[in-house]
């Protein structure tokens, strides 16, 4: 008989749940089964699985040794699985805030924030290496809870990633995105001058093959409602330049580049959506390699609000944002 206390990233979970990534090589009827029959108790009665499990509930297991181990990760496949992260090489974090629970770092440009291929190494990836260098995550843990990235910024957009450290901390920032109780508002260099103040609305319609998507005014057949919020901060005369403000109200895949090419202000650096030979000026003469798109402010609800310095590339054409 084995004896497990449940930690504080596992509470919350049901049961269930948390015995099938226990005994990952189980099926759900056999883990089912082994309720049924009280070789499986949680806190010494019987369960249906159902139960929602709270620290310091104890689990016990009336299996063999061999039976316990033909059914779980081995210590030595936990171990290689860790060792992935233990071999990647984490850069430099630009830290905004970190506790048990939460991290939140300013994300460079050219850096992906969940992978899109197998082999990708995305921020997600990184952060989940910079726990396990530092120990805080081991075989155990990782074996039942993933910490992960909550938030997506685009691979050349700028500014605030929230990854959540604990199973906590993934709750908390899930939820409030999902709730929309976490605001957030990026700035953009964007071409002209500025004038359309105020909080617009329309349709994206995704175009899944080509990876772009375009904003209509009007409904159309498998188009998402979207708002954005835009306030003009400055403008540079001499480059007919605008820095705005955005606040995002829906958080839809390229929303605010695709948002403002529509509306005439395409942003600077933004090959996708943007003018190609206004980028290749800016690109020439100022250096600029991606959209000056950058995620400046996160306000969560009961928690705080943070903010990210801005890239070099922003301050050159308005070196008093503030």
């Amino acid at each position: 008989m084995k004896k497990i206390e449940i930690q504080k990233n596992d509470a919350g979970s049901r049961f269930d749940k948390y015995l099938k990534k226990l005994f990952v090589k189980a099926s759900g009827g056999f883990i089912y089964k082994m309720l049924r029959k009280k070789n499986i108790t949680l806190n010494g009665a019987k369960s249906d699985g159902r139960e929602i499990l709270k620290a310091g509930d104890c689990v016990e297991v009336f299996f063999s040794d061999e039976t316990f181990a033909k059914f779980t990760q081995s210590g030595q496949e936990k171990k290689s699985k860790l060792d992935f992260y233990r071999h990647i090489q984490v850069p430099k974090l630009d830290i905004i805030y970190e506790d048990n629970d939460l991290l939140l770092i300013n994300k460079p440009a050219n850096l992906l924030s969940q992978k899109a291929n197998a082999t990708d190494i995305s921020a997600n990836e990184i952060l989940i290496a910079y726990m396990v260098q530092n120990r805080m995550l081991d075989e155990e843990t990782f074996a039942t809870f993933h910490p992960s990235v909550c938030n997506r910024l685009d691979q050349n957009t700028t500014g605030i990633l929230t990854f959540g450290k604990s199973k906590a901390g993934v709750q908390l920032l899930s939820k409030a995105l999902k709730e929309r109780s976490a605001h957030k508002y990026y700035y953009a260099i964007v071409k002209g001058k500025f004038a359309q103040n105020g909080i617009f609305e329309g349709y994206l319609y995704k175009d899944e093959l080509r990876n772009v998507v375009t904003i209509s005014k009007d409904p159309r057949e498998q188009a998402d409602p979207i708002k954005t919020g835009f306030q003009l901060k400055a403008y540079d005369p001499s480059q007919n330049l605008s820095l705005i403000e955005i606040e995002l109200f829906t958080g839809k895949t390229h929303q605010i580049r695709a948002h403002l090419a529509q509306i005439g202000h395409p942003i600077i650096g933004d090959y996708k959506y943007g003018e190609r030979s206004v980028n290749d000026v800016y690109k020439r003469k100022y250096g600029v390699q991606s959209q000056l798109l950058h995620a400046y402010k996160l306000e969560l609800a009961d928690v705080g609000t943070y903010l990210a310095p801005l890239p070099e590339t922003f301050l050159q054409f308005f070196p008093d944002i503030k």
